[in-house]
């Protein structure tokens, strides 16, 4: 360890006795068990003696919450499935005024959010290694003055335009390189399937893989319903809930579900009811042009 690296560290542990105490307080809130995992181990490359809790959804973090006394970080993804991450962020600002609140998520939009609500920092998806070290460091020690604040918030408008740059380059990207010949390639268990995208109807999850639902049969594949996201996304496909991916152009009905949500049937499986998570409802109405 250099002798720079070995002051940066002793610095962050002096500062956590003046927050909470000897050891760190950490809560990792995501709903993709990978993420959380990640993130985790980037924060200990940092602060290698905190001590961690995650929670896997808005409930599961209320519940814990509940059992912790204090919190010197929480990091909250903005797309938990059974809550908003922002209301969850509120929450938690509530419960613990000292906690430092990081914002993690893929959407870029989010990150100028974090400073509408004076959250204190935001990290992007995929998690870059130094954008963590950076903003649990800068956490954990002073708070930022005006001057830095200002240049932090340029820096944000920054990312988010290189990000987007990105994201427009990656659709075009993934656009042709997902299909071929207006069919998908899916991994089933006797090997590659190629699916027609236009007669794909939903998808959802199933054990370690999914089931796609097509207007003649369903397929079971092994590939998680976040990959097969990623390469529908451009096609009309949404994703109305952490478990269901449906085709746009297949939705027959909008409803007041069984739950105290709403609901869709889509066509050929009106048999079936398709619940939408509450974070999702309003970009799902207003894509299909709902006031």
């Amino acid at each position: 360890m250099t002798g720079r690296m070995f002051l940066s560290v002793y610095l962050i542990r002096k500062k956590a006795d003046k927050i909470g105490g000897d050891v760190l307080k950490i809560a990792v809130i995501d709903d993709e068990r990978p993420a959380r995992k990640m993130l985790i181990r980037r924060v200990k490359e940092v602060l290698p003696d905190c001590e961690v809790m995650e929670a896997e959804s808005g409930a599961d973090a209320l519940r814990m919450f509940n059992e912790a006394d204090s919190f010197d970080l929480i990091f909250v993804d903005m797309d938990l499935g059974d809550m908003e991450g922002i209301t969850l962020a509120a929450t938690a600002k509530k419960l613990f005024p000292a906690a430092k609140i990081i914002f993690a998520t893929a959407y870029s939009q989010y990150a100028a959010k974090a400073y509408e609500m004076e959250i204190d920092d935001y990290i992007l998806k995929p998690f870059d290694p130094e954008r963590v070290h950076h903003v649990v460091k800068k956490c954990i020690g002073e708070t930022a003055g005006g001057a830095d604040r200002e240049e932090e918030k340029k820096e944000i408008e920054s990312l988010i335009v290189k990000k987007q740059e990105t994201e427009r380059e990656t659709e075009e990207e993934a656009k042709n390189d997902a299909t071929v010949f207006g069919k998908i390639p899916v991994t089933a268990s006797r090997g590659i399937l190629f699916l027609e995208i236009d007669q794909i109807v939903y998808a959802e999850t199933a054990g370690h893989g999914c089931v796609v639902h097509t207007t003649s049969r369903s397929y079971e594949i092994n590939q998680l319903l976040g990959e097969l996201e990623k390469k529908l996304a451009y096609y009309g496909f949404f994703r109305i809930h952490k478990s269901y991916l449906v085709n746009l152009s297949f939705i027959s009905e909008l409803f007041a579900g069984s739950g105290n949500g709403l609901s869709v049937h889509m066509k050929g499986y009106e048999s079936q009811e398709l619940p939408v998570g509450r974070e999702k409802l309003k970009t799902l109405k207003q894509l299909l042009k709902i006031s």
